[in-house]
């Protein structure tokens, strides 16, 4: 009786899969990278007991812009289609009596029945079809956790020192090596393979990956706050840096990338602008304005102070011993001597009254 019903199963699931089908993948949205390849099955469809991991030779596979077909064939990838249309399918394992020679088909029907029996009825082959969404897959989000280290190299103000940035933003992906993918990351997924999957396996390995790419922004001579300009070789550098684990090994690559906000800390801040206002100050022309300007500032809050008037103005007087009209006048003198200019007759470049060449007076 077990081989009556296994003949019996073999002829019916036989002539099942002998009806040609119809595969298609409906849209992916931004979610979903995988999604297996289904046969329609209408109302009026005469052929619903076919196996599922069995495509009929002369069956249709659809391609939809965006979308790229995978066709697994005994655990392997037998087929690849990256442009959109209408495909017709071939093969003498699951040859049909509706496609091709009559006569032909009739014949490799019956070699069908004649496998399947020593299977129990079953098929003796597993086919399979997988869509991959090849759109830019968007709005992914990252932000450091810890603070990343950055070297702040400004050689116009002796700045040499690390400071911690924080930083968040967005980047998009795109899957560019499907059969990749297929084999290191989603596999024979059962339905859908979801970008939440590794969704946080992705932003831990970029996260990672920025440290050594801010050490070469830093090597570029860029400053913190002109890394949000650079986005584009943030981008190039990130891709080079994740090369090995993402492109060579996922099949990945980032598309675009943006940041949203990148800060330092208040200590950080305060030592640049410490070192900012410093350098101001080698300026010896502002050096004796910002000296004038202390001394006015001084006077008016001297003059607001209607009970400590006199004491008031014995402290500007300090303040004027310290930095006197002589002292603001040579530092205003240094910096006129120490302008270039050009001489009249002969185009010499000095600094001093007189021309180094000619003589000629300033």
């Amino acid at each position: 009786m077990g081989l009556l019903k296994s003949v019996i199963g073999s002829i019916g699931g036989t002539l099942a899969d002998s009806w040609k089908e119809y595969f298609y993948c409906e849209s992916l949205n931004n979610d979903i990278l995988v999604s297996k390849g289904y046969k329609r099955i209408g109302n009026r469809s005469s052929n619903t007991k076919a196996e599922d991991n069995v495509i009929t030779s002369g069956s249709n596979l659809i391609v939809n812009d965006g979308q790229c077909m995978l066709i697994v064939e005994q655990g392997k990838v037998r087929e690849l289609c990256s442009e959109s249309g209408e495909y017709t399918y071939d093969s003498e394992k699951t040859s049909s009596i509706f496609s091709g020679n009559l006569g032909e088909g009739v014949a490799n029907t019956f070699r069908n029945i004649g496998e399947r029996i020593g299977y129990g009825g079953n098929a003796p082959i597993d086919q399979r079809i997988y869509y991959f969404n090849v759109k830019e897959i968007v709005d992914n989000r990252f932000g450091t956790a810890t603070p990343i280290p950055f070297r702040v190299v400004d050689k116009s103000l002796g700045l040499d020192i690390d400071v911690s940035i924080r930083c968040n933003g967005v980047y998009s992906y795109k899957i560019v090596d499907p059969i990749i993918f297929y084999a290191n990351v989603c596999g024979n997924v059962d339905n859908f393979f979801n970008k939440e999957i590794i969704k946080n396996q992705m932003r831990n390995e970029l996260m990672s990956a920025m440290q050594p790419v801010f050490g070469k922004l830093s090597n570029l001579g860029l400053r913190p706050n002109e890394i949000v300009l650079h986005c584009k070789e943030l981008e190039e550098l990130l891709n080079e840096e994740l090369s090995d684990s993402w492109n060579k090994k996922r099949g990945i690559k980032i598309t675009s990338l943006s940041l949203s906000s990148l800060s330092l800390t208040e200590d950080d801040q305060n030592i640049i602008k410490e070192a900012q206002r410093n350098a101001m100050y080698k300026n010896t022309t502002m050096a004796a304005a910002t000296l004038v300007g202390a001394q006015a500032e001084a006077l008016k809050e001297a003059a607001k102070n209607p009970n400590g008037a006199v004491n008031g103005f014995v402290g500007v007087g300090m303040a004027m011993n310290i930095g006197n009209n002589q002292n603001i006048t040579n530092l205003y003198n240094m910096n006129s001597n120490n302008q270039e200019w050009k001489c009249d007759k002969c185009g010499t470049i000095n600094n001093g009254n007189f021309c180094s060449n000619c003589g000629n007076k300033k």
